[in-house]
């Protein structure tokens, strides 16, 4: 059984450009190698938006030394990046980014969920690359809710998708650099549910709605985010709410991070040469949009 090292709840939120209302869940500048080899989770919505002729979001910025993953629980998002990586993807579909060497991208509103406004929620999740990746060719995985396995839990105490890493005997189709987990969970009011995770993973389980008991009576609720130690092989966890969770789980990188920006690297040099090759335009730029 992984030890519980904290319950801790969504702080005040902030805009990410004019389309994503979000609350940090977690950040490597405030949890540090508890958390590698994610770096930070940003939870968006649920925020209900009017119809417009004029997409929200954000547009170009540059990321280098890491992967973006976008999930999307309700609404669209539309994403283009400079490495010719883009897609919209809608509810239980994902967005796998390398940024990797660099890059310039943006993240908008999908077109048809701007002009008929809607609902929109979602998460972003931060994964950090080793030293020797963060040099490599940035590539994008738009991943559909058709390709990510979904796997009944025992008791029909609920399910749980795998996007990335494996659960049971299913694998989930996003390619990673260093072995993670990342699953979409459900589970049933009345039900209790083992999970079992590497031993040696830094483990985080972000509740985003509903109420979970955890092992030794802890309470996750709405908006809530349980840390969990690296040693142990397992969760239980009671649902007395249907609840709706992301569980990840990763293998530490035990490597020096120096995060700045839309940056993260190794060490301070390596974020002023990726400033340096930002605005040298050498991370890329993005076609016209056709008119």
């Amino acid at each position: 059984m992984k030890k519980l090292l904290s319950v801790e709840h969504a702080g005040r939120g902030h805009w990410v450009g004019n389309g994503f209302p979000v609350r940090t869940m977690f950040s490597h500048h405030s949890h540090g190698a508890r958390i590698s080899p994610f770096l930070l989770l940003d939870y968006a919505g649920p925020a209900e938006f009017p119809p417009s002729d004029q997409p929200r979001g954000v547009e170009e910025h540059p990321h280098k030394g890491f992967e973006t993953v976008t999930i999307v629980y309700s609404g669209e998002v539309e994403h283009r990046d400079s490495s010719g990586g883009g897609g919209v993807i809608g509810p239980g579909d994902v967005q796998w980014m390398t940024a990797a060497s660099g890059l310039v991208h943006e993240e908008m509103h999908g077109r048809d969920f701007t002009q008929r406004g809607g609902v929109l929620e979602m998460v972003q999740l931060w994964v950090n690359l080793p030293a020797k990746d963060k040099s490599a060719q940035p590539h994008y995985q738009g991943i559909t809710a058709s390709q990510i396995p979904e796997v009944p839990l025992p008791s029909a105490a609920g399910t749980v998708r795998v996007i990335a890493g494996a659960f049971g005997r299913q694998t989930g189709p996003a390619k990673t650099y260093t072995p993670l987990n990342v699953w979409d969970v459900r589970l049933t009011a009345g039900h209790r549910a083992e999970l079992r995770v590497p031993e040696g993973h830094n483990t985080l389980l972000f509740l985003l709605s509903g109420q979970v008991e955890l092992a030794g009576g802890e309470m996750l609720r709405d908006t809530g985010l349980a840390v969990f130690d690296r040693q142990g092989d397992s969760l239980t966890l009671a649902a007395l709410q249907d609840a709706k969770l992301l569980l990840l789980s990763g293998e530490p990188i035990d490597e020096p991070v120096v995060a700045h920006g839309p940056f993260v690297m190794n060490t301070e040099a390596e974020i002023r040469q990726a400033f340096a090759d930002f605005h040298a335009g050498r991370m890329g730029q993005l076609v016209a949009k056709p008119e």
